[in-house]
């Protein structure tokens, strides 16, 4: 069901500053009763693999920019909620239409691709300003209910080539964890999301929480 959108994300390269270009079709489309995102995911489920080269960008560059008002808006030290960023950003770009769950899962797996990008973006920025500080053992089983801002950067970063490293060998696990610790979201809805099971959605991600944590040490 994700073929398309996950084999061209994975090989997909992000610019720095993010895509400037489509930020002025951001903030214009998801105002439009047919957004651009509803238009591509209507694309991908027509077949049309190339239209899934375009979904990323528009997603990321929305996430990026909610993201930094969120987080100009906190006080130092809390956490990114991750889940609302994904929602809102969701409301913003596709509106409160109807879709189907196959096409929201294109659009939540791109979401958590996207988070992915952001978080570990601002890891690698927090650890070029920072070098030192204690090592702390990640906790994926709470760390899959939020994003938790105070993860050192170094540990962030090691989990997330480490995840490179398991999407080599098995993409459906690879992206059951970037649901369930990049975009914070649910056994349940990642199963939906990805078209499994919840049982297997739990065997998966059992599996890769210990493979993760072997591979990290």
């Amino acid at each position: 069901m994700m073929s398309g959108l996950t084999n061209h994300k994975q090989t997909q390269q992000i610019p720095a500053g993010g895509y400037k270009k489509d930020s002025k079709r951001i903030r214009k489309g998801w105002r439009q009763p047919m957004s651009d995102v509803t238009r591509i995911l209507n694309a991908i489920e027509r077949g049309d693999v190339k239209a899934a080269d375009e979904l990323l960008p528009l997603v990321y560059e929305e996430l990026r920019l909610l993201a930094a008002r969120k987080m100009s808006q906190e006080i130092p030290g809390q956490t990114l909620q991750a889940t609302a960023l994904v929602h809102e950003a969701y409301i913003r770009l596709v509106g409160e239409e109807a879709q189907n769950w196959k096409s929201r899962g294109h659009f939540f797996t791109a979401a958590a691709e996207a988070m992915r990008r952001i978080l570990i973006d601002n890891a690698r920025r927090k650890k070029s300003l920072k070098h030192g500080g204690d090592h702390q053992r990640i906790n994926l089983d709470k760390a899959a209910l939020k994003y938790d801002d105070d993860l050192s950067a170094d540990d962030l970063i090691a989990l997330d080539e480490a995840l490179c490293r398991l999407a080599e060998n098995d993409t459906i696990k690879s992206e059951v964890v970037k649901l369930r610790f990049f975009a914070s979201m649910s056994v349940e809805q990642t199963a939906e999301i990805l078209g499994i099971s919840p049982t297997t959605a739990k065997r998966y991600w059992a599996y890769a929480r210990a493979w993760l944590l072997r591979e990290i040490g």
